[in-house]
């Protein structure tokens, strides 16, 4: 083999690998390492973003969608240091994504080079990152690096799914070795990680016993491709399903036993009827406090004297929370699929538990209507959902970000498939999906992908929507505009009686927002702004038959854009707060089991 550079190495490893894609942009820390992808035999075809952070968030989206890792790269320093949310975000949700920084020099670490944060410790970047990836490395030779990418992969790619971050000094890129590649397949562990038998016997004969037994499906249940298992599983003994926000797609939701998703904004009847069961399985779920209302017994769980089956890959998970009558550290396919062998073969009728669910789910349909099917303008937040969902296709992939539109989405748009709704879960980042939703294309191409967003939770990567047009990446983007961060403005309300920073206004007090539909085009996107709700459907179609980037701008009423909140979060309402909410609020705190 020829003598390599550093970035020599690190291309050629990227290429045989597979990784299809590298995002990112490039600075003086990365000149090597970009130059690199110029040659035949690491050329890989690269992705420039407008932000560095949003190279990780277009990475995430495509692993979220095909399983697969991309890579993200940039500099030394202040494009480092902005890759931090992409890393936490996918670190929170478990995505694999492996990034690449350049590094000080390290015959200069210390000096305070360009871009170093060396005032507490030399080349202080490396422990930032090590926060936020489920494994991060600095090189220290070009010797290092066949060694240091296959562990990454390694990583990122058993177990519970992560990030992995590695540091390449900028000097490393000039310098030449003899290097031998590294086989990943020879380094990857094979097989997944199969369950105890006894504690699958325990599980079985738990839920054999279960009168009023429930289902929750995480994220990862989808990791884990276990969503054929969990259909078995609830088909086999009638048992409701509920999804978690990550869980969300992990069950048909046109499917009688789909209850909906559990937590604050949740469905009224999925809560019911996690915090009314007497066995809970629990199928990749953490527990967070967004999907268990932040563990006020009653509101979404009851731990007792409802008992847990807890599956997780990751033993931290176990009891982290909730104490559970049988652990199970284990890949959640084959874990499932074992409780299912292990259960008698007759399917319990639970005709009157039945019953009760699907009078449950016609109460919450009735509710839902009142907004998914209201004609008033500006719109509420559901109509539009409810338009879009007639449009798309059944495999059609939806990304939405944080905030009311998060929660909206989860409640009111029904998907079918796995990995068919991404969103950023645990750390809820704003930002997150016009990115990603640029990575969910690139990795189904074949397929409508739509990113519904907030116009605060746009406007914070607007700017990404240009790589759509420079690299032809049909997304629909549609931006439900109500001037500001209103989900926002709603917890101030709640806990303070008034808000501050929330709204988007002119001087005078009125609304304020861009002319989402001119800034479309502006960045040469074919774009619409839907004001008559007769014209949503016929929008919706023509955005998805254009094979095109497009925006789909749509009004929204500022005080008719939240989801429904039947579950609770713990926001203490300040001390001036003396009516009804501050009773109810030290009421559920008193409840909260996790302690």
């Amino acid at each position: 083999m020829p003598r390599l550079n550093g970035g020599q190495v690190i291309g050629r490893i990227l290429k045989q690998y597979g990784v299809p894609y590298v995002a990112g942009i490039p600075g003086h820390g990365i000149w090597g390492l970009m130059d690199a992808f110029n040659e035949e035999e690491s050329k890989i075809p690269f992705i420039q973003t407008y932000h560095e952070q949003s190279a990780v968030h277009l990475a995430d989206g495509f692993y979220r969608v095909s399983g697969q890792p991309m890579a993200a790269v940039t500099s030394i320093g202040a494009g480092a240091s902005n890759t931090v949310l992409g890393l936490a975000t996918a670190y929170s949700d478990s995505t694999s994504v492996l990034v690449i920084t350049g590094g000080p020099p390290r015959h200069m670490r210390g000096r305070g080079v360009l871009q170093e944060l060396d005032r507490q410790k030399d080349n202080g970047f490396p422990q930032v990152a090590e926060a936020v990836s489920k494994r991060s490395w600095v090189a220290n030779s070009i010797e290092d690096l066949p060694f240091i990418m296959h562990r990454a992969f390694s990583a990122m790619l058993t177990g519970r799914r992560g990030p992995a971050h590695i540091e390449v000094p900028w000097d490393l890129h000039a310098e030449t070795a003899d290097v031998s590649f590294h086989d990943l397949a020879r380094r990857l562990p094979v097989g997944v990680q199969y369950p105890d038998p006894e504690a699958v016997s325990r599980a079985a004969a738990l839920l054999a016993g279960a009168k009023r037994p429930v289902i929750v499906v995480g994220g990862g249940a989808i990791s884990a491709n276990a969503t054929d298992e969990v259909l078995a599983l609830a088909e086999a003994q009638n048992i409701p399903v509920a999804t978690t926000w990550n869980g969300k797609s992990a069950f048909p939701e046109d499917h009688p036993l789909f209850v909906g998703s559990v937590g604050q904004t949740g469905t009224v009847h999925g809560n019911y009827l996690t915090a009314n069961a007497d066995v809970v399985i629990s199928v990749g779920c953490r527990f967070t406090d967004w999907s268990a209302s932040s563990y006020s017994r009653g509101k979404t769980f009851s731990f007792p004297p409802a008992k847990l089956i807890h599956i997780d890959i990751d033993p931290h998970e176990i009891g982290k929370i909730y104490p559970a009558e049988v652990g199970i550290v284990a890949d959640a396919k084959p874990t499932v699929a074992a409780i299912v062998d292990s259960l008698p073969s007759a399917t319990p009728a639970r005709s009157d538990y039945l019953a009760e669910i699907a009078e449950h789910q016609f109460k919450w349909e009735q509710a839902l209507a009142t907004r998914r099917d209201s004609d008033r303008f500006p719109f509420t937040l559901q109509r539009p959902l409810g338009a879009l969902r007639k449009v798309m296709d059944r495999d059609g992939i939806v990304l939405v970000g944080s905030g009311n539109t998060q929660g909206a989405v989860k409640q009111t748009f029904p998907v079918y498939e796995p990995r068919t709704h991404l969103t950023t879960g645990g750390f809820s980042s704003m930002g997150w999906p016009v990115p990603a939703a640029l990575g969910a294309k690139l990795a189904a191409p074949d397929r409508q992908v739509a990113c519904i967003t907030g116009d605060g939770d746009f406007l914070m990567t607007a700017q990404e929507i240009g790589v759509a047009i420079q690299h032809d990446i049909p997304v629909v983007f549609v931006v439900q505009d109500n001037s500001g961060y209103i989900s926002i403005r709603g917890g101030q309300r709640n806990a303070t009686d008034r808000m501050i920073g929330t709204e988007f206004n002119r001087p005078d007090g009125t609304p304020y927002s861009p002319n989402f539909k001119d800034l479309g085009k502006s960045f040469g996107l074919e774009s619409f702004r839907v004001d008559s709700p007769a014209d949503l459907e016929p929008t919706f179609k023509r955005a998805f038959d254009a094979n095109a980037p497009v925006l789909v701008e749509v009004p929204t009423d500022r005080d008719l854009a939240s989801p429904f909140v039947p579950g609770w979060l713990d926001f203490p309402p300040l001390p001036h707060i003396t009516d009804e909410r501050a009773d109810e609020y030290r009421e559920a705190r008193a409840n909260e089991q996790h302690q």
